[in-house]
Order: C-alpha cells, then sequence, then structure tokens
C-alpha cells in the first residue's frame, strides 16, 4: 500500500518495475538499515571488503549459490541493470575475441548505448540519434507464431558462413520479456539456445533483471529448465528494499578481468548490501516461501483469466507473479490502467504496442490486498470492455504518466 499527499491510498501492483518484490517498506530490512546507520556504519567502500558486503556474499553462496549447485563469482558492478548488461557485453567480447551479440526482438536490457543495442524498443531506440553496432536481432521463441521454432532459424543462420551472420560473442536473452510484453520462452527453445551458445563458442547470458530474485517463481527464472547461463545478469530486487544494486555473476572460467579493467566510483552499494542479506536470509532461508509464491501465482492466473474474459479476444501472458492480460490495443489497456488508478490501483502496461496490462504485485501480497486489487482490476476491464469511452489514445504507460505527480509514499 503506499498514499498520496492526501492520504488517499493506493494498492502498488508496479512494485517498482520490479525493485520491491517483498513490498514496500519490510520491517526487518528497515531496522537493520537504521541500525547501520545508527552504528556509524560505512556508507561508501568502492569495491573494498567491508563486513556488509562480506555479510551479503555469505549469504548469497549458502542461500542461492550452493543451494542450486552453481559456481559463480561475483562481480559488483555500476548500481543500475544497465550498467550489469554493459558489464556483461564487453565481458563475452573480451573472452571470445568477438564483437557481435544476439539479442532478440522485444527483448528490453537497457537504455545506455551497449545495452540500448541490444533493447528492441523503437522508442527508446531512437533517443541517442547515432548507429547502435554489434547486435544482429533475432525472432524470439514465438515471434512468428506457434508453428515456427525460431531457434532452428537462428542453428541455421550459425551453422552457414553465408548467412551474414557474424560469430556471436554472447546470446543474450531473458526467458521472460517484461516490458517487451510478458512473453515466456519455452523450455525447448531456451534448452535449444544454449545449446547453440555452446556450440557456436558463444556465451549464453541471461538477463534476469526483471525476472530473477523470485518474480517467476524461482530465484532464478531460468532454473526450471535445467540451464546453466555463462553470465547472469541481476539487479532490481537484489537490494531487498528498492534501494540501487546490480550483479554480474561469472562461470569462473570466464573471469578474465584485469585489475581495474572494469570499474567506477559505485561499484555495490553498502547499504543495499545490507538490506539485501537480510531479505536473502529472511525469504529464501524458508523452504515454505517458493511455495507461497507458486500460490500466489496460481491465484494470479485464475484472476487474470477472469479479466481475459470479459474483454474480448484478451490473452493472459506471463509466468509466476509475472503476469498480465493482452487486451489487443495501447488504447485499451491505457484506459483499463487510468480506470484502475482512479480507483484505488496502481499498475503498468507492457508490450510492443503497451497493449498489455501488467501485474507485478509484491511476491509477498496478501491474498486479501490480491483479490481487492484484482476486482478492481476486473471491474475497470468489465467497464471499459463492454464499450465505455476509452479516453485518448496515450504513447506512454499510463502509470509512467501519473505515479510522478502524485506525491505517492509508502503506507
Amino acid at each position: 500500500m503506499v498514499r498520496d499527499v492526501s492520504g488517499r491510498e493506493y494498492l502498488d501492483f508496479v512494485a517498482g518495475a520490479g525493485s520491491l518484490n517483498y513490498g514496500h517498506n519490510d520491517p526487518d530490512m528497515r531496522d537493520a538499515l537504521i541500525s547501520h546507520l545508527e552504528q556509524r556504519g560505512m556508507s561508501h567502500s568502492l569495491d573494498l571488503s567491508s563486513s556488509s558486503k562480506s555479510a551479503f556474499l555469505r549469504a548469497f553462496e549458502s542461500l542461492v549459490l550452493l543451494p542450486r549447485d552453481l559456481d559463480y563469482r561475483v562481480q559488483f558492478t555500476g548500481p543500475t541493470g544497465a550498467n550489469a548488461v554493459e558489464a556483461a557485453l564487453k565481458l563475452a567480447r573480451k573472452v571470445t575475441g568477438r564483437t557481435n551479440v544476439v539479442a532478440f526482438t522485444n527483448g528490453f536490457h537497457g537504455v545506455s548505448l551497449g545495452a540500448l543495442a541490444a533493447t528492441g524498443n523503437r522508442h527508446h531506440r531512437g533517443g541517442p540519434q547515432i548507429p547502435l553496432p554489434g547486435v544482429t536481432r533475432m525472432p524470439y521463441d514465438g515471434y512468428q507464431g506457434a508453428g515456427v521454432d525460431t531457434a532452428d532459424l537462428l542453428a541455421r543462420m550459425l551453422q552457414d558462413p553465408s548467412s551474414g551472420l557474424d560469430a556471436p560473442a554472447a546470446i543474450l536473452l531473458e526467458t521472460v520479456q517484461g516490458e517487451g510484453g510478458l512473453n515466456v520462452a519455452s523450455a525447448g527453445w531456451l534448452r535449444r539456445i544454449a545449446e547453440l551458445a555452446r556450440s557456436s563458442g558463444a556465451l549464453l547470458v541471461v538477463d534476469d533483471i526483471q525476472a530473477g530474485c523470485g518474480r517467476t517463481g524461482s530465484f532464478f527464472s531460468f532454473e526450471p529448465y535445467g540451464i546453466v547461463p555463462d553470465l547472469v545478469v541481476l539487479s532490481k530486487s537484489i537490494s531487498g528494499y528498492g534501494l540501487p544494486m546490480a550483479l554480474l555473476l561469472i562461470r569462473p572460467e570466464f573471469d578474465v578481468w584485469q585489475p581495474g579493467e572494469h570499474n567506477g566510483t559505485f561499484r555495490g552499494n553498502v547499504h543495499a548490501f545490507v538490506t539485501a542479506q537480510v531479505a536473502l536470509t529472511k525469504f529464501w532461508s524458508d523452504p515454505t516461501f517458493t511455495d507461497e509464491v507458486a500460490r500466489r501465482a496460481d491465484l494470479l492466473a485464475v484472476r487474470l483469466a477472469e479479466v481475459a474474459d470479459v474483454v474480448p479476444d484478451a490473452v493472459v501472458k506471463g509466468r509466476g507473479m509475472m503476469r498480465g492480460v493482452d487486451v489487443g490495443s495501447e488504447e485499451l489497456a491505457s484506459a483499463i490502467s487510468r480506470r484502475c488508478f482512479g480507483n484505488g490501483l496502481m499498475l503498468e502496461t507492457a508490450g510492443s504496442h503497451d497493449q498489455v496490462v501488467k501485474v507485478m504485485a509484491p511476491l509477498t501480497t496478501s491474498d486479501e490486498l490480491l483479490n481487492r486489487g484484482m476486482d478492481i482490476l476486473l471491474a475497470a476491464a468489465q467497464s471499459v470492455g463492454t464499450g465505455q469511452s476509452v479516453g485518448a489514445r496515450r504513447s506512454v504507460g499510463p502509470a509512467r504518466d501519473v505515479l510522478g505527480a502524485s506525491g505517492l509514499v509508502p503506507a
């Protein structure tokens, strides 16, 4: 829950675009951070060791890596997900000696130049007004319809020396495309892409910035599929508290950085280390946590199906607690989202035409609040979808428009 400056409450189903997977102001994280500050704990340590960093790394190793039999080195990049994507692409090019990167339609990886080259969104790509080289765009799973296996196309182009596809340094993907419209890659497609990366000598890079940290059910979105990426990018909810932090996970054989070769002033965030350690210990040491997330995800899927039933040709999309409804047009999605906001529910839209009403409720949302929010969404869809005025067409998702002017603060 959040409140505006007049005291009106809103249900927040945007959750910082996935940076608040555990909700606003978790009391244990808040208390740990306040204690750190009151004890005059360090606030900045460059890339030096500190007690807060060590505590986070120990928790990350024991609660995330070891139980999944994963062997990664942890690099603290700049504070945003795009910083970590830049580091991943730079490292893959250094490891392989190649320059090309394969990325996919509707992928979103950030808006700094290297990450933007791998991002598909035309609106964002037009910003720099300069060429964005070094990336070959391939169709994501399902992009050409259910009857076309786009992994076959990539395989053929990689194997054909006259295809025009330069040997890639990396294959970069999201298992669930968040900003791209909640497109979900199938298990078979992901495994095939992982094999193509190995056979072509490219590094497989999974961007888990939005889909990770439990958003799709497991800590990493790729866990259910039996693939082990060479590089993994994490950000958003890794701090647990909405504080800036990003990680690049590197298989040890690919850790070829020279000292100081990829640096920056804000490598890590001491305050984020404090809250992240609490988040891991509180939620990921509890074996029932993922069961509860799965149960809420099932509830969300059922309620979204009710929404889809009242909008002609609407389709439920996504996985886990990263779901939404494709209502077919930006105009309709915007109208539904704005109606929800007027009734106390914050949502955003996604997709190539902002046609998907996206639900990113915190993983810890109670059943009562989840159902309350879905009741608001269902009522909005019933009202707007039955022919009432949908208002003016908008080029940006409504949540991004209205939130900044509302003076919202956590309840």
